[in-house]
């Protein structure tokens, strides 16, 4: 039998997420004029680093804390509490912090050299070209959804390369550019998550050294050259497995806030009708369905990741079964979440649907999440019921 330990959450990582909650009120204050900005505000990037937010998963030796993965997901809901589109940012931006220690020595001092705060974005999809020329690659792409980038010094962008098998297939690479070497097209208007400045970028003919690529899903120690500088344990999980949990985890804290702001409405909202929202049963169901699904969700998340910490502490890997399981429990979050709020939103009745509602704009920055291919719940689930069925795993990613 499992014991769900709590040994991660040391004096220091406790701190950190006291830190995040005292921030959430600020930032549930900013959204509203976040969203119509469509951008987070700086000062908000500013509160982040300067409570040492984006330093949960960075080294040690580069400045950070270096702390278990859950902690990092801890803040990202807290932050979710205040503003979803905040927290969205923080997992995206923030869990670089964890990738970059996989890439040789002289990457990680490109970017952290002068200053170990720098941000970095991403965009994964692999529409990247990458022609091989001497020292790297000439990289040229045009790719959507980079959170966050305004505020970022550097990039990861995906593209595909030829395994070094010699079996001519091919594989999923990250690229490591920096800023002067891809552009921001302004282009983010979307129905959720609208504050996250999610733009396009476009590289053209930028020179990509090899000592910045990484190959994404070699997860050894030949493909991950940062280990020999980052050897901690926590540099040994899979890529997928922190990555996926950094665009879902975001939506648990975001239905709790809107638990909270459900639960503030109905102590005094009264309908043109005369009824209490509060002795509706349909609000009483659908405030207890939420919070039941919050607390069903961060359980598995705490449990899986005592799995996966333990599986990195020693050097085993974990059976593909478990590790598809997990990929298809995490893209379930956003589905979940967003059904809850769905049932918060009905029983929020004809006022609930203004902007004057902040539950509304959680209603769809959940919905918009659901899109992220990490949350693709049906993909997910079927990978994982193939193999359980017998048949060959299909994710190249697990």
């Amino acid at each position: 039998m499992l014991t769900v330990k709590d040994d991660y959450l040391t004096p220091e990582a406790i701190e950190v997420i006291n830190r995040a909650r005292e921030l959430a009120p600020k930032l549930a204050e900013r959204a509203r004029a976040a969203e119509d900005a469509g951008i987070i505000p700086p000062e908000t990037i500013q509160d982040m680093q300067d409570a040492g937010l984006f330093q949960v998963l960075q080294p040690k030796r580069w400045g950070g804390y270096e702390m278990d993965p859950r902690v990092f997901y801890l803040v990202q809901m807290e932050l979710a509490k205040g503003c979803m589109a905040t927290s969205w940012v923080y997992g995206v931006v923030g869990v670089h912090n964890w990738q970059l220690p996989l890439f040789p020595e002289q990457a990680q001092q490109d970017v952290w050299g002068d200053d170990h705060k720098v941000l970095t974005a991403s965009t994964y999809m692999p529409t990247g070209k990458a022609e091989p020329v001497e020292g790297g690659y000439k990289f040229s792409g045009h790719w959507s959804w980079s959170s966050g980038s305004i505020y970022c010094d550097w990039i990861l962008l995906g593209g595909l390369l030829p395994k070094k098998d010699g079996s001519g297939d091919l594989e999923h690479c990250t690229f490591l550019l920096p800023k002067e070497d891809f552009e921001i097209v302004d282009n983010f208007d979307v129905l959720g998550l609208r504050a996250t400045g999610s733009h396009d970028i476009h590289v053209e003919d930028a020179f990509v050294p090899e000592y910045r690529t990484h190959r994404t899903n070699d997860h050894s120690d030949e493909g991950c050259l940062g280990r020999q500088t980052n050897p901690g344990w926590l540099y040994k999980i899979p890529f997928t497995q922190v990555f996926q949990r950094a665009v879902s985890t975001g939506c648990i804290g975001a239905t709790e806030g809107a638990v909270k702001m459900f639960r503030d409405r109905c102590a005094t909202f009264v309908g043109k009708h005369g009824s209490k929202t509060a002795e509706d049963v349909n609000s009483q169901l659908a405030v207890s369905e939420a919070m039941m699904t919050t607390d069903q969700l961060k359980l598995v998340l705490l449990r899986n990741f005592q799995r996966i910490v333990d599986f990195a502490k020693s050097g085993e890997r974990m059976p593909v079964e478990e590790r598809l399981l997990q990929r298809a429990q995490a893209a379930q979050v956003p589905k979940q979440c967003a059904e809850a709020v769905n049932e918060i939103m009905r029983a929020c009745a004809a006022g609930g649907v203004f902007k004057s509602n902040p539950i509304e704009r959680t209603f769809r920055d959940l919905h918009v999440a659901r899109g992220h291919i990490a949350n693709n719940t049906d993909t997910y689930a079927r990978s994982h019921g193939a193999v359980m069925l017998g048949l060959p795993n299909a994710d190249a990613f697990v």
